[in-house]
């Protein structure tokens, strides 16, 4: 047995962070959690940010149990975390104030602002991303409509993983996977959205240089090297948005699968070598967004987990702590098909009484309000299946193929109820796991920028060689066609 290969993987969700140990040896990964911590958005006044100090201190505590969990040197670090936020930073570096989180209000009404100064379809012809208000783009717009002084005194835009890079190394650069996510991006010109940016009145001084996935950014600073107890282990850019880390280690062997990346937000479309912008993928709505090894992801933003998620928080608040098994659990045992919500709705985005949002878009069209938690559940998951199959159709239809399988991946492959619904919704075989793809992606990409292994083809074997997938089959689809039909009714209003 050859040695172990030892990478750390910094992995940032909307819930909780992780630092990850992850051995590379004879073909096959091996990775276990060293620590994991909560990510808890902090509201001050009216405005919802990021603890991104805490984050920053949890972070190098992993890495300094990293230091004593294993007897070989690390190989290299990679940080991967969500996309569309950031943090700005002056002239000396410094960071000016907290970064904001991109659930808060303030982007409410700057679609409409952005449309009035440049069409709708402008936009999408220069970026190709998704219209969405949580979007960077519409971020900066709302400081700049509100003379903010911290984008006065900006020199420096990162996002949230390019931030953390910073820290570690002393090197502040914008890694593309994630600058694609802020719809500043021109993929086909593969630079920043100049004309957009400027017909907007937004700075553009204040966006850097932009690596691709693989790019070793330094070693570790001096400072991080002092707390943490490691010597200059090399930092790598991965994929630093999440999505581009999970989808480099979906375990896809063909053309016709399509991969799902379930979590707080369910992210699911098809690998494309070149960005697809044209009138059919802007009518849908869906994104081109930055891939590893010269892809793109064509694919679909879906509100995801974060329905049971809120749901869970607000039964918590008033004294019903449920386990996300136990909440799996009730919904299995509620009858199905019984009411359906869009989620699609944007009253679902911000943070809130998600029960009661549920049940009130039931009464509002005309179905039976859901009372227990497993119905509200249910409901949800039932309603998230049928958006998937809608997403799916589509992707059929843009790319002209039948795509057959599914591969659903991160944190939502555990959840089998809802991996067995999509299979019945969709009537195609769902392929679960692994649940850490995240993790693994921001390792294969590391290991790839040092060569270890030879292409993300290969990645993905070792993936699948070492990590096991539950196959759902749909086992009675039919009697999920009315249901779709209502839903479409439903997704239209």
């Amino acid at each position: 047995m050859t040695t172990p290969l030892n990478f750390a993987a910094i992995d940032l969700g909307a819930e909780s962070g992780r630092v990850m140990l992850a051995g590379l040896a004879d073909e096959r990964l091996h990775l276990r959690e060293v620590h994991r911590f909560v990510n808890r958005p902090v509201r001050v006044r009216q405005t919802l940010h990021w603890d991104v100090l805490s984050l920053w201190a949890e972070i190098k505590h992993g890495l300094s149990l990293c230091a004593g969990q294993t007897s070989n040197p690390l190989t290299s670090i990679g940080v991967d975390a969500w996309g569309v936020d950031f943090g700005l930073l002056d002239a000396h570096g410094q960071l000016l104030g907290n970064p904001v989180h991109y659930r808060d209000a303030r982007t409410t009404g700057m679609l409409e602002r952005a449309f009035s100064r440049v069409p709708r379809e402008q936009i999408f012809e220069q970026t190709g991303i998704q219209f969405m208000p949580i979007n960077t783009v519409y971020q900066l717009l709302a400081l700049a409509e509100g003379n903010s002084p911290q984008l006065a005194q900006a020199a420096q835009l990162l996002t949230i993983p390019d931030l953390l890079n910073y820290w570690l190394t002393g090197y502040a650069v914008n890694e593309f996977s994630n600058a694609t996510t802020t719809q500043c991006y021109n993929p086909r010109q593969h630079t920043w959205a100049y004309s957009l940016l400027n017909a907007l009145n937004l700075p553009t001084h204040i966006l850097g240089d932009v690596v691709m996935p693989g790019t070793p950014l330094g070693p570790l600073h001096a400072s991080v090297q002092e707390e943490t107890g490691l010597g200059a282990v090399p930092v790598i850019a991965p994929a630093t948005h999440d999505t581009g880390s999970a989808v480099a280690a979906a375990p896809m062997m063909d053309k016709n699968a399509i991969y799902l990346s379930s979590g707080t937000w369910s992210l699911m479309g098809v690998e494309v070598a070149q960005p697809i912008i044209n009138a059919q993928i802007l009518a849908y709505n869906f994104t081109n967004e930055g891939g590893v090894a010269g892809t793109f992801r064509l694919l679909k933003n879906i509100m995801g987990l974060w329905l049971v998620q809120e749901c869970r928080r607000a039964w918590a608040a008033q004294g019903r702590a449920y386990s996300y098994a136990e909440l799996t659990q009730l919904a299995e045992q509620a009858p199905g098909l019984i009411s359906l919500i869009d989620v699609t709705d944007a009253r679902f985005l911000p943070p809130g009484d998600m029960p009661a949002r549920i049940q009130a878009f039931c009464r509002e069209t005309g179905q039976p309000a859901p009372e227990s938690a497993g119905a509200i559940v249910r409901c949800a998951l039932e309603s998230l299946a049928l958006e998937y199959r809608w997403v799916a159709e589509r992707l059929d239809e843009l790319t002209g193929r039948l795509h057959t399988t599914i591969h659903v991946i991160g944190g939502g492959a555990q959840n089998h109820l809802l991996n067995q619904l999509t299979a019945e919704a969709t009537g195609r075989t769902v392929l679960a796991g692994p649940v850490e793809a995240t993790a693994l992606g921001n390792v294969i990409v590391q290991a790839l920028a040092l060569r270890h292994i030879s292409s993300l083809a290969d990645g993905r074997v070792f993936v699948r060689n070492s990590f096991p997938l539950q196959t759902f089959t749909p086992q009675a689809p039919h009697l999920w066609e009315t249901a779709y039909h209502r839903y479409q009714t439903l997704r239209r209003l």
